[in-house]
Parts: structure tokens; C-alpha cells; sequence
């Protein structure tokens, strides 16, 4: 947790001062009014609209009431004079209304103290999931209530982890960690044909490990040594965890490293992020890719990491080019600028509830989705 600016208010007449706490990089408010269960959602809604930041110091579940009546109002469709001239101006107007959407829900604010309780009356202990997501507890803050209550489901799925049926597998991500609830990309990993070359050099890399779903599904597939690599501190710290969880530790190594590891292997797989665009938060690396950064580094680097008939298996999501975000023949040019070939692709539709939804803003493009395992090698 990088540390925040110290907020200022003034409650009772003196003035008060705590350290803001937001891992989403959300800015603090500039004003902060004292609010409790007095207050109206009308009013509260009207506020936070405002920008302007409202401490709860009422009843902890009445806060959470208010937080779900907020996002009622926040849900109602604003009215557009013209519908979005292509699929691209769509995604933009979506992410600008989420966007919004976020800063306005995110200015119901609770206190933390310095060891994480709320002071509250009826607050549930969420010292634990804090700890986990903030690291150790150092001073008083103050926190999103939106962001407090994320953080909570984040401690309950790395608790709970998340089932993979089909392969057998259960994955607890950590908070911050793109966590496996598209299992579709899974299931293609653990049904693709291994590479011949494994038979002689049973090596694998697996490039931007997150939670190390792949490394172990490769792994439990029989593959004897994988590399996992990772730069950031959560996704190591979290891979280590599971593989270590799924008694894999003896085959699975888990390196820091800007994508390749050292030496060559005989397959290496990448899930990158599947939209080329600018991430509005930190929490959004493993959805966003900034022009296409981490796909093309990993497209430029794979022939150079791979021993003699071995494959790279790029598992990527073509919403992007649904979104008109990125062309099929631009994703194709890549592969050859990059002195490669492709042998074979697999692909899925996806599962996930949001492809089925058809009041979802961008419902067209996500049902349009296919998720490809592109198998390519060196030409």
C-alpha cells in the first residue's frame, strides 16, 4: 500500500485528520461533510455527486444500506441525445459512465482505525481482509465504503477459492490478483495437445502468472519443471501460495521477472490482458493492456524462448475486436512481424453471466466473444 495524503475535516466543532487509504488510486475528496443515518439518499446521492465526501458515522449496516441505495440512483440511464455511432464509441461511453459511476458511490467514506476495526455501531471485524489487502495496520484512514466492501469479497474468495470443476483445481486469488472466474481460458489450456518437444525437455514457462492457475494445470498435466513469472508482488506472493496449496511446489518455480524467465523451454503460454486500453485503476492490469504492450512483448520474445519444435500458446480474447479496438489482421500482422506462425487455434465461447446479459451496455460485442488458445511457433 503506497500512502495516501492525510485528509482534513472538521466534526464537533474541531478539527480532525486522517490518512486517505484507496488501492483503487481513487483521489481523496477535497471537502468531507459528517453524515449519519439521519441522513436521506436523496440527499447523500445529491452530495456525493457534488464530489463531495461523506463520513458515516451512523450505524455501520445502515451505511450499507445507503451505499445500496446510492447505487440505485447511480443506476438509472442517463439520457443520451444519440445512440453510439460504432461499437468503439460505445466501450468509450460506457467506461466513461462506470467511471463516473465509481467516483460518485465511492464518496460514502467509513473510519479505520489504526488497527483496522471500524468504530462504528453493528461494523463487522474486517481486520483480517484489510491486513490482506493494505498490509500491516499503521495509522488511522479513512476508506471508500465501496472499495471497504470489495475488499471483503476479496478476502472470502481467497478463503473460499474459487472451483474449477473441470480441471480439478481450486484457486484462492488474492486481493488485487485477476482471479480465474472465466474458466473458459482453463479449460482450453488443460485440452490443447502438447508440444512434441516436451518429451525431450519437460519445461514450461508460463508468462504473467497471476494467481499460477496455468502453471499448475500445467503442471498437473504432466509437464515436470514450469517457470511461473510475475512482477507483481501480489500475483507472486499469491501463485506461490496456491501451487504450494496444490502440492505442485516440487514442479512449479515462481520467479519475479519483466515477462521470460531465463533459457528456453518447450512450451510457453501467456494470458494477457485482452483489451488494449488504458486501465482507469491499478486493480485493472489483468483486464487492460495499454496498446497492446504486454501482447506484443510477448509475441516479440516468444521465438527467442523457445527450444527446437516448441510451441507458444497465446490464450487472448477477441473482444477487443469486436469493441473495434484492435483488427483480426492487425492481431495476424503481429505474429509475423514477430517471425511466427500458427499451427493451430482452439477456441470457446464464453460462460461468463455478463455474455448473456442483454441489458449490458456492450451486449453485442460480448456475445459476438470468442476466447482463442492461438498455438504458434517459429516460421
Amino acid at each position: 500500500m503506497t500512502d495516501g495524503p492525510t485528509v482534513r475535516w472538521t466534526e464537533d466543532g474541531e478539527e480532525r485528520s486522517a490518512r486517505w487509504r484507496s488501492e483503487r488510486g481513487a483521489p481523496a475528496p477535497a471537502k468531507i461533510f459528517v453524515v449519519d443515518d439521519r441522513i436521506s439518499a436523496d440527499e447523500a446521492y445529491g452530495l456525493a455527486c457534488q464530489g463531495i465526501g461523506l463520513l458515516w458515522r451512523g450505524d455501520y449496516q445502515n451505511a450499507r444500506q445507503m451505499a445500496n441505495a446510492m447505487a440505485s440512483r447511480a443506476a438509472r440511464p442517463a439520457h443520451r441525445a444519440k445512440a453510439p455511432k460504432s461499437p468503439t464509441e460505445a466501450f468509450n461511453l460506457e467506461r466513461q459512465a462506470r467511471a463516473q459511476r465509481a467516483r460518485t458511490l465511492g464518496m460514502l467514506l467509513v473510519p479505520l482505525e489504526a488497527d483496522y476495526s471500524i468504530p462504528l455501531r453493528r461494523a463487522q471485524d474486517v481486520r483480517d481482509a484489510c491486513t490482506e489487502a493494505y498490509g500491516p495496520a499503521q495509522e488511522a484512514s479513512l476508506v471508500s465504503l465501496r472499495e471497504l466492501l470489495g475488499v471483503i469479497g476479496a478476502h472470502e474468495w481467497r478463503r473460499k477459492g474459487v472451483e474449477l470443476d473441470q480441471v480439478g483445481l481450486r484457486i484462492h486469488p488474492h486481493y488485487g490478483v485477476f482471479a480465474p472466474v472465466r474458466s473458459e481460458y482453463v479449460d482450453l489450456v488443460a485440452k490443447a495437445p502438447l508440444p512434441a518437444a516436451l518429451a525431450k525437455s519437460s519445461i514450461a514457462f508460463d508468462v504473467g502468472t497471476g494467481t499460477g492457475v496455468l502453471a499448475a494445470v500445467l503442471a498437473q498435466r504432466g509437464v515436470e519443471r514450469v517457470v511461473a513469472t510475475d512482477l507483481d508482488a501480489r500475483a507472486l506472493a499469491c501463485a506461490r501460495e496456491n501451487v504450494e496449496r496444490l502440492g505442485l511446489a516440487a514442479r512449479v518455480q515462481v520467479v519475479e521477472a519483466d515477462m521470460f524467465p531465463e533459457g528456453r523451454a518447450a512450451l510457453v503460454v501467456c494470458n494477457p490482458p485482452w483489451v488494449p486500453a488504458r486501465p482507469s485503476s491499478p486493480l485493472e492490469h489483468g483486464i487492460y493492456d495499454p496498446e497492446s504492450r504486454m501482447l506484443n512483448a510477448f509475441l516479440r520474445g516468444l521465438p527467442g524462448h523457445l527450444e527446437t519444435g516448441g510451441e507458444g500458446w497465446l490464450i487472448l480474447s477477441d473482444l477487443a475486436e469486436h469493441l473495434g479496438l484492435r483488427t483480426r489482421e492487425a492481431l495476424l500482422g503481429s505474429f509475423e512481424a514477430a517471425g511466427l506462425k500458427v499451427l493451430d487455434r482452439l477456441q470457446v465461447k464464453p460462460r461468463h453471466p455478463r455474455a448473456a446479459d442483454a441489458d449490458d451496455a456492450l451486449h453485442r460485442a460480448r456475445r459476438a466473444e470468442i476466447t482463442s488458445l492461438w498455438r504458434l511457433a517459429p516460421r
